[in-house]
């Protein structure tokens, strides 16, 4: 059997390390611990002794994680959650079919509005152990995925094919293509001449050719927090926008959805989890029903006419 050194460290350490990288001071891990600064002090230095790095910079303003320490939290925050998912699937090895404990994800707006309340509520239903938590997170940078490479979710939604590589240790699984549309004010006779309103989450890496080849797009001249923002000054008539069909769900009918014809832009979402974590019961779960509700999201029309003009379908030519 083999044996720890003192070299390795134990899941105690791991929870300081955690701790301290979220509180941001040690006297506030400690607090969150239950235990003392010096402890907390105490470990971190001998963590830090082990792996043979300096963990944290120390200051006035309290204590931030080192390159070297950002990679060791989230390494720390992905063991100590196989350890709770290790504890929960042991006790229920005799019941293979069931999945219970925290489930822990991570989605962007649109997604968490629109994708995700149907898919819990039938998860709920079949595994009413499972104890779903959702975080909203703006699908920028890292976005999702870095919260699951961080350790800080089990599973995202995500966005996939973007310019910023999966960080290693990730596996995916596409869910839906959405189509991207042309949205504009209701019967307005020229919604190419309208500004453009955007947000910074909307054009990933696989809409950027795109995009630059269409000289009929204004540069934006208005910039919105989100695709809710986008959608509501669109529909009051102050711009046209380039949005994505989940964000789409639920336009109010002030709204004509234009479809961009056969050369429009897509967007591909799916799951986003550890190799460790694939293969536990509370994700295979979730990913059971992501893909369940998958064909039901892609058959959601792209477009739809514009009551104001003849009632007929549009489609933007030249596209």
């Amino acid at each position: 059997m083999a044996r720890t050194t003192d070299s390795d460290l134990h899941p105690q350490e791991l929870r300081v390390l955690v701790a301290v990288a979220d509180t941001g001071t040690f006297s506030a891990a400690a607090g969150t611990l239950g235990t003392t600064q010096s402890a907390v002090s105490h470990s971190v230095r001998g963590s830090e002794r082990k792996i043979g790095a300096v963990l944290f910079e120390r200051g006035r303003a309290g204590a931030r994680p080192t390159p070297a320490g950002e990679r060791v939290v989230a390494h720390a925050r992905r063991v100590l959650r196989l350890l709770d998912v290790l504890t929960a699937e042991a006790r229920d090895a005799a019941r293979p079919d069931t999945a219970r404990g925290e489930l822990r994800i991570a989605a962007f707006r649109s997604a968490a509005l629109h994708l995700l309340p149907d898919v819990l509520g039938r998860l709920r239903a079949r595994h009413p152990g499972i104890e779903p938590r959702v975080r909203i997170v703006r699908e920028l940078g890292r976005g999702t995925a870095g919260e699951v490479a961080d350790g800080k979710a089990d599973l995202a939604i995500a966005t996939l094919g973007g310019s910023v590589p999966l960080p290693p240790g990730l596996v995916t699984g596409e869910l839906i293509e959405e189509p991207y549309a042309l949205v504009h004010a209701a019967g307005h006779r020229s919604p190419r001449s309208l500004p453009l309103v955007d947000w910074a989450e909307n054009c990933g890496s696989g809409t950027r050719d795109w995009w630059a080849a269409q000289d009929w797009i204004p540069k934006a001249t208005v910039e919105a927090e989100d695709d809710g923002a986008v959608l509501s000054l669109v529909s009051g008539g102050h711009g046209m926008a380039i949005m994505p069909a989940l964000s789409l769900v639920g336009a109010p009918d002030s709204v004509a959805i234009t479809d961009l014809g056969p050369r429009r832009p897509t967007r591909r979402i799916g799951y986003v989890t550890t190799t460790e974590l694939a293969a536990s019961a509370v994700v295979r779960a979730l990913v059971r029903e992501l893909r369940a509700a998958a064909p039901v999201v892609r058959a959601s029309p792209a477009a739809r006419p514009d009551p104001l003009v003849r009632g007929k379908w549009h489609t933007v030519q030249g596209s």
